[in-house]
């Protein structure tokens, strides 16, 4: 094929897959099945990779997201960025709308809208092409995120026109996406919009491409500004972007009392996470003469739902160490009644999540407790004054140097207290050998006393030394004894999971076992082999499982120790 050819084919595939990702991601309407699109989708891939001069800058392969790390750049902003004054009633935004209708001097008309729970972004566009996406950060700058944006299949790469504008959406995790991606998470994420948000600031696009986030586009500023906000919406309806299908105009106080009362009861059956809604002044000669404060326009209010959250002040943040070593920071905030429980501690997961947050102490927070979940911060409603904390850099329980792996910090020193104290608590515990009469108290009192200086220790300690100590006698240490001698009769499955290797719980121990390993000496051998590809022909054992655990049992503490439980009688073979 000709030079010339390639280009003609490459711009004829580039067009095509453009009208195909249009009608998947915003009309919801595909012409073709999943197989051809993927066919012509390989077939670009190629030929771009073959002949990388002819690649268009919007080409739909850009969505897959590249390897190459960026710094997320700093950038500003052409239009301003503000937040929306709050209203908490109909009867506030009636107020509002009296008073913005007595300010502009003449009656006005108005549009309202869902207010997404997701993150902000301004997508500027130059002749038709995306030029860059920049989130709100403090309204004048915020953080360049053009590569991680172009990986959301609903945000248009080229435009059918060559307009130049600016259109501010919000980018959000569908709820139910949301749901089965938080499964797998560890930390969970608190709600869709941490996620979300952790995922536009990824280093690397091709990580955000994994997750299948979206858009609604609710705002555009062009060169020629039409004269109403209804023009506006029509005008980014033709030119393809994802508009939120429930946004209304109106004129009277009945239609938004009627609007608002729908929301509030449909709210909870829609696919993504809304906490408001937004009031609009309709007229754009009015908004301009409206103008802004410092902190919002004048001519919108935010309309905020009632929500399952407590508002608190964050008083400190503490780091605790895990039994793996890991760092996780924990905030201490003044109780808040949330669902019927007090809440006086959330989780804060890393510095990466504390950074997203933008959070310190001294800031008043916004707190969820949904389902199950730990306690969180959903945002932060107004900064204290503080510096941004960072993470200290040594270990609050032996001073080791902390190191950093992927999101978080770990201590490295095996012998730290804290992770002892952990993984004797993870050993002993209901879930794992259920050795009774092991409560923190004793456990901290052993390790005091140095009697334990690891898991091994169980079973060579000295319980009898005990039974005049405060607290003990004849009969707790009795049933201590008794609990560790029945633990002896735990399945090879319950005591491999129990010893504590990062990503083999229970079920992994149980694939493992049935695949074949029914010996720890089968796994050990793996290991040493480094025989990482038969355990990934485990159906439910991945790659990264696969390469912590043949990593893990290489080690020479890990090995010693599970040596020295065997000799104490563990079972370390299926019966």
């Amino acid at each position: 094929m000709l030079k010339s050819e390639i280009q003609k084919e490459i711009r004829r595939l580039s067009d095509l897959l453009r009208l195909y990702q249009h009608q998947y991601n915003v009309l919801a309407a595909p012409e073709v099945d999943d197989l051809e699109y993927d066919r012509l989708f390989d077939e670009l891939l190629k030929l771009e990779s073959e002949n990388p001069e002819f690649k268009e800058a919007d080409s739909p392969t850009a969505r897959v997201g590249s390897d190459l790390a960026s710094d997320l750049p700093e950038a500003e902003h052409s239009i301003p960025v503000l937040s929306l004054d709050k209203a908490y009633s109909a009867a506030d935004v009636i107020a509002w709308m009296e008073k913005t209708d007595k300010n502009a001097g003449r009656e006005l008309s108005f549009s309202i809208e869902e207010k997404i729970d997701g993150i902000s972004i301004v997508l500027y566009y130059v002749n038709g092409l995306l030029d860059r996406a920049v989130t709100r950060g403090n309204g004048s700058v915020g953080n360049d995120v053009t590569a991680n944006v172009k990986t959301i299949g609903s945000v248009p790469l080229r435009l059918p026109e060559s307009v130049t504008l600016a259109a501010r959406g919000e980018i959000y995790l569908p709820k139910e996406r949301f749901e089965e991606l938080n499964k797998k998470m560890d930390p969970p994420y608190a709600n869709p919009r941490n996620l979300a948000a952790g995922s536009i600031r990824r280093i690397k696009s091709s990580e955000t491409a994994k997750i299948p986030l979206d858009i609604f586009i609710y705002e555009g500023f062009f060169e020629q500004q039409p004269a109403e906000h209804r023009a506006v919406i029509d005008r980014l309806m033709a030119l393809g972007f994802r508009l939120n299908p429930h946004c209304r105009f109106f004129e009277t106080t009945d239609e938004l009392r009627e609007y608002i009362e729908q929301s509030s009861a449909e709210r909870a059956g829609l696919n993504y996470e809304i906490d408001g809604l937004v009031v609009k002044v309709n007229e754009i000669a009015a908004r301009e003469a409206l103008g802004y404060t410092g902190h919002h326009p004048r001519w919108a209010i935010a309309y905020k739902f009632e929500s399952a959250q407590g508002i608190s002040l964050l008083k400190s943040i503490d780091i605790q160490v895990g039994r793996t070593g890991r760092i996780t920071p924990v905030g201490r905030i003044e109780p808040v009644q949330i669902g019927g429980s007090t809440v006086s501690n959330v989780t804060l997961h890393n510095q990466e999540y504390i950074s997203m947050l933008e959070a310190a102490p001294g800031d008043t927070i916004a707190v969820s407790r949904r389902g199950d979940v730990i306690p969180a911060v959903e945002e932060v409603l107004e900064k204290g004054g503080s510096p941004g904390w960072i993470m200290p850099a040594e270990c609050p329980s032996c001073g080791t140097t902390l190191v950093k792996r992927g999101a978080h910090h770990f201590c490295p020193n095996r012998s730290c207290p804290d992770q002892l104290r952990g993984r004797i608590f993870f050993f002993v515990d209901k879930k794992q050998m259920d050795i009774e009469n092991f409560g923190p108290e004793t456990v901290d009192y052993l390790i005091g006393r140095g009697m334990i200086t690891d898991l091994e220790d169980l079973y060579t300690c000295a319980y009898d030394e005990l039974i005049d100590e405060k607290g003990f006698g004849e009969k707790k240490v009795a049933l201590i004894k008794d609990g560790i001698e029945k633990s002896k009769e735990k399945p090879f499955i319950t005591v491999l999971a129990a010893l504590g290797i990062p990503e083999l719980g229970k079920k992994a121990a149980e694939l493992l076992v049935n695949a074949g390993y029914s010996t720890i000496d089968k796994l050990i051998k793996a290991s040493e082999d480094n025989d990482i590809e038969s355990l990934t022909e485990i159906h439910g054992i991945g790659e990264r499982t696969a390469g912590i655990i043949i990593a893990e049992l290489k080690r020479p503490e890990l090995v010693k120790r599970i040596a020295s439980l065997r000799s104490a009688g563990l079972r370390f073979e299926a019966v």
